[in-house]
């Protein structure tokens, strides 16, 4: 891809966009999370867009309307999802009326949803959010998010000075390769799924804001979120068990992100670990 991030803007003064992006929500645990910290956030630091990938918010698997619009209601204004986007059938009518909300880009053409969308707000440059699912060590079946994800970028650049990319992948190769990819081409690329968040939070030389994973919003008394003694009983037996969504130690977790509105280019990455 040709650099976009290099190419000047016209206008004489354009704002920068302080953004931030939260981490997998878990379950209620991680809705309360962001009730209670998202307003505080937005006010001590200026926030001008909150971005929260929300597939595990529902019993931590799927998402439905009525959690996704708490969601949207306590603050957070587009949400992204991953591989557990199905897991509630509720979910279609979120797919199917729902601006805010979107589904990663590499399903098969025809699946209900989009795998982009805007963000516009009076004073702001405008923002392209892309949510992408990867294949390595994940479901198959998926279009080649590398391929899919360059289109999406063509199709948002002429519209949008500013865009970001949720990049919901297993394998750290496959997210650092589409961080690589894209940088001087997009503004920010932050990884989810694991639930672990990372410490390689970077600005490429293109200007490209890159962290392998933003880590995951809700109980961290837990295995990324769920009690912890079901899942060592499984790992000990190889046995069928039960996953509860665990409850202490609640963080919201993410990376906060700065970028130059008239360029394109990050200008500050910071992870954020805020306890409820």
């Amino acid at each position: 891809m040709t650099s976009r991030l290099h190419r000047a803007r016209s206008a004489a003064k354009v704002r920068h966009v302080k953004l931030l992006f939260i981490g997998d929500i878990v379950g209620k645990p991680g809705r309360q999370a962001v009730r209670g910290l998202v307003p505080k956030l937005r006010d001590r630091h200026g926030l001008d867009l909150v971005i929260a990938n929300g597939e595990n918010a529902v019993g931590g698997s799927g998402i439905n309307r009525e959690k996704a619009v708490e969601i949207f209601d306590a603050g957070v204004d587009i949400m992204t999802c991953g591989d557990h986007l199905w897991d509630q059938r509720e979910v279609i009518e979120l797919l199917d009326s729902e601006p805010r909300f979107v589904r990663p880009a590499n399903y098969p053409p025809g699946t209900p949803g989009q795998g982009s969308t805007l963000f516009e707000h009076a004073g702001l440059p405008t923002v392209g959010i892309i949510n992408a699912q990867g294949r390595t060590f994940m479901r198959g079946e998926m279009e080649n998010p590398f391929r899919v994800v360059a289109e999406e970028v063509k199709k948002l650049a002429p519209l949008a000075p500013v865009i970001f990319l949720d990049f919901h992948a297993e394998a750290t190769s496959e997210k650092i390769a589409m961080g690589r990819m894209l940088d001087g081409d997009v503004s920010a690329v932050v990884g989810t799924h694991t639930h672990v968040q990372t410490a390689d939070e970077i600005i490429f030389h293109g200007g490209t804001a890159f962290l392998c994973d933003a880590g995951f919003t809700g109980p961290h008394d837990s295995v990324i979120g769920r009690d912890w003694e079901p899942v060592v009983t499984r790992f000990l037996t190889s046995q069928p068990q039960r996953f509860p969504v665990s409850k202490g130690r609640i963080l919201l977790q993410g990376v906060m992100i700065e970028v130059d509105g008239a360029t394109g280019k990050a200008t500050s990455i910071e992870r954020v670990s805020e306890a409820l």
